[in-house]
């Protein structure tokens, strides 16, 4: 290299905590979202941006105790439903994966279809977009064939379904157990380490 040759500048990554989107929709089974944000909150390491939905404020007062107020406390940052400028709305922010825990069916058909009229659908299209991981928590009973179609859409598209589905082997004596079971995998599916649940270990015998 000649002496008037500059010499290439080095790049230099900063590290930074792994980011979490979480939204929250107006499917029943909001504790779910709650009892994921209240991990996240003690792990350590993970920075969460929230955003509730309309509806799901409605269904979080009609099934669980907690205020609007104290779920937004658990997250990292809150980001208005309407707000589509957010940092998450677009690809050049940097987050990790997104959760949409309960994802309604209203919010999976938006997401199937690429209607991103909201900072929660945007975000969730991002996420495709730019090849992160999506994770889809539909609760709703019994399915219709529009509701499945779009299932099956949006795992082409690159997310993962886990429908708010109950299992029993664990041997579930309370709601808790049920519900720490579903995030328990949500959060094996994000990659994060947590004992919420007995694992399976097969049949004694």
């Amino acid at each position: 290299m000649s002496p008037k040759q500059k010499q290439p500048v080095p790049v230099i990554h900063h590290s930074r905590r792994r980011r979490i989107v979480i939204g929250m929709s107006g499917g029943s089974g909001v504790i779910y979202g709650i009892r994921l944000l209240e991990f996240l909150k003690d792990k350590g390491g993970v920075e969460t941006h929230l955003i509730i939905s309309p509806a799901a404020t409605i269904t979080i007062k009609a099934e669980t105790e907690y205020s609007i107020q104290q779920i937004e406390r658990l997250a990292t940052k809150t980001h208005g439903f309407t707000d589509i400028a957010a940092p998450i709305s677009s690809g050049s922010f940097e987050f990790d994966s997104m959760a949409v825990i309960p994802c309604s069916m209203h919010t999976l058909g938006a997401i199937a279809s690429g209607v991103a009229d909201n900072l929660l659908v945007r975000a969730a299209e991002v996420t495709l977009k730019e090849k992160r991981q999506l994770i889809l928590v539909p609760r709703e009973t019994p399915l219709t064939l529009i509701h499945l179609q779009n299932m099956e859409r949006v795992a082409l598209a690159g997310a993962v379904v886990v429908p708010a589905m109950p299992a029993f082997y664990h041997r579930p004596k309370t709601v808790d157990d049920i519900v720490n079971h579903l995030v328990g995998r949500v959060l094996d599916l994000l990659g994060i380490e947590n004992r919420l649940f007995k694992r399976w270990e097969g049949m004694q015998r």
